[in-house]
């Protein structure tokens, strides 16, 4: 447990001039409130307050002050110091109202209450988030270009390129700031990309991913290059997709997912968790997967998950079971993508594999067989569903299931739902140039 103190010494100790309290909004995007030297202890004690009114998704006007609530274990100086030397830090905050309660809008607070119900049941929750991004170049006005740097695919060794030097120096940022980076390398698209780090307790590696994503952009800027967590920003190739490996510990630090003498070697409360998964995929796919540009990502043809069934053979289902077991043994949920909000993500894969386990929902049997070349009709006999193809659809079975609503409670849901509703109706008002150039000549 990192102290008050301890950061006291450390700022003082690096000469750290700023402080930012960081936390995300209802979308994801991160926020923060930046001080000087002399506001430390403050906010340290969590005395710093903000208008959450001018934050999407917090709260109206008239009730607009909320408190940054700083977590002290995740202070940490950046790497990387302005022109000149002044070093800044940062704390990942939770949000409070000024009398003390928590705010029910609070991503990070609501993934907390989560946990808190999976502990009660014995369990912790570990995940391993792949989040993969698109490199592109700017031009000299700054403006982004839909080019990339490279032609290369995936696990290419390419020539040394803007690519693979900020790919690199990402790596070595991340690794600065704590992080146990396990693997680097291109992805299938000309100019993505995939860094992959080590599993963590769940509010920790929802933390991360926020991180993660601000580092990709500042080096990817650092290097006059514009980074993207957009699903499928180009036509014809793939887009980034952000598998979650994730497992069940007990109270014990087991695994809870590995069964020696179970079938496939997983237990009954692996296979609860797959079902619980499967069974609400079409509610919480609109938290795990919420743009318009997500569903562009989400067809057949590209390798992303479009059907909801199970495997511990191919990458073709929707839940993945790699071979690996002891305390190896988890499931790779390959339906997010990079542009969620990691909290609320998190929050409703967890929310959806307990209820699978406590109402002990079977997933069926694994579907070895390559999902992407079946007929509609073998998908039919096999009960093979698909997930919704749009945002407004999915908006609407999120409308439909109360377990996924429930867990991200009243407030989130309300503002989630208007929000992304809203999105939906403005791009659908939008004449796009496919319509123009498929419609404006023959009709």
């Amino acid at each position: 447990m990192t102290t008050r103190a301890e950061i006291l010494k450390t700022v003082d100790a690096e000469k750290v001039r700023f402080l930012r309290l960081q936390f995300t909004d209802l979308m994801g995007t991160l926020k923060n409130v930046e001080i000087p030297r002399s506001q430390f202890e403050k906010a340290l004690d969590g005395q710093i307050m903000f208008d959450g009114s001018s934050i999407e998704g917090f709260v109206r006007i008239e009730e607009s002050d909320m408190l940054l609530v700083p977590d002290l274990d995740t202070f940490q100086v950046n790497p990387w110091a302005s022109a000149d030397g002044t070093r800044v830090a940062r704390l990942i905050c939770d949000i409070y109202r000024p009398d003390g309660a928590e705010f029910e809008g609070c991503p990070r607070l609501a993934l907390k209450r989560q946990v808190g119900k999976a502990k009660e049941k014995g369990f912790k929750m570990v995940v391993g988030p792949e989040a993969e991004f698109f490199l592109f170049q700017k031009d000299r006005a700054g403006e982004v270009l839909v080019e990339t740097h490279d032609v290369g695919g995936y696990f290419d060794l390419t020539p040394v390129d803007l690519g693979e030097e900020c790919r690199r120096d990402i790596v070595v940022v991340l690794e600065a700031m704590g992080f146990e980076v396990e693997a680097a390398h291109h992805e299938v698209a000309p100019g993505q990309h995939e860094i992959d780090f080590k599993y963590a307790e769940v509010v920790d590696g929802a933390d991360k991913v926020a991180t993660f994503r601000f580092v990709v952009k500042k080096v990817a800027l650092d290097h006059g290059l514009h980074a993207t967590f957009m699903p499928k920003p180009l036509f014809g190739v793939n887009g980034s997709g952000m598998h979650v490996h994730q497992s069940l510990l007990d109270r014990r630090g087991k695994n809870s997912f590995y069964a020696k003498t179970g079938e496939w070697q997983l237990s009954k409360v692996a296979m609860g968790y797959i079902g619980g998964i499967l069974a609400h995929a079409k509610g919480f796919v609109a938290v795990t997967n919420p743009l318009v540009n997500s569903y562009k990502r989400l067809v057949p043809g590209y390798e992303a998950p479009t059907n909801i069934a199970w495997s511990e053979k191919n990458r073709s289902p929707l839940v993945r079971v790699p071979a690996k077991r002891g305390m190896s043994t988890r499931c790779e949920v390959r339906i997010p993508d990079p542009s969620c909000n990691p909290y609320l993500a998190f929050l409703v894969m967890l929310a959806a594999g307990l209820d699978g386990i406590e109402k002990k929902l079977e997933p069926g049997p694994p579907v070895n067989k390559n999902i992407f070349a079946m007929s509609q009709r073998e998908k039919k006999r096999r009960k093979i569903d698909q997930l919704p193809s749009d945002l407004n659809s999915a908006l609407d079975a999120l409308e439909k299931d109360r377990v996924i609503l429930d867990s991200l409670g009243d407030h989130i849901s309300r503002h989630y739902l208007q929000a992304k509703r809203m999105e939906w109706a403005e791009y659908i008002r939008y004449v796009h140039p496919w319509e123009q150039d498929r419609y404006l000549r023959a009709y």
